[in-house]
């Protein structure tokens, strides 16, 4: 049940960086284009499970060096990342650039961070 929290959480959170960020577009055009944003958040959440812990760990020095702000880097290229394989897919989720991720990441994070604190559930570090 926490996997399905965590899911709409991140629901949630990209839908409203898709509504605030200037650069992070999906297109909601289609009949099946709720299930299409359900499947983005699931690759969002798969990526920020996998991938994202090895690019922490590998970016160590640098992160400490930055005291931690550059884990904001490493979540802009999680949402990159993420708008990659959805435009792969034909997802219809896109990411201009970096900076409309890093943007965007920042959104995720408070968004998700308020999200989880309202529903109650247990974040986690993402």
């Amino acid at each position: 049940m926490d996997r399905v929290i965590q899911l709409l959480i991140n629901a949630g959170a990209l839908y409203v960086a898709v509504l605030i960020v200037d650069g992070l577009d999906f297109s909601f055009d289609s009949e099946q284009a709720w299930l299409k944003f359900v499947v983005v958040a699931l690759i969002f959440g798969l990526v920020n499970t996998f991938v994202k812990p090895i690019l922490k760990l590998l970016t160590l020095p640098i992160t400490m060096i930055t005291l931690g702000l550059f884990l904001l880097v490493i979540n802009a290229l999680m949402l990159l990342l993420t708008g990659w394989i959805s435009d792969q897919l034909d997802l219809g989720f896109v990411v201009d650039g970096f900076f409309p991720a890093l943007l965007g990441a920042i959104v995720i994070s408070i968004v998700g961070f308020l999200l989880s604190m309202v529903i109650g559930a247990t974040r986690r570090a993402t």
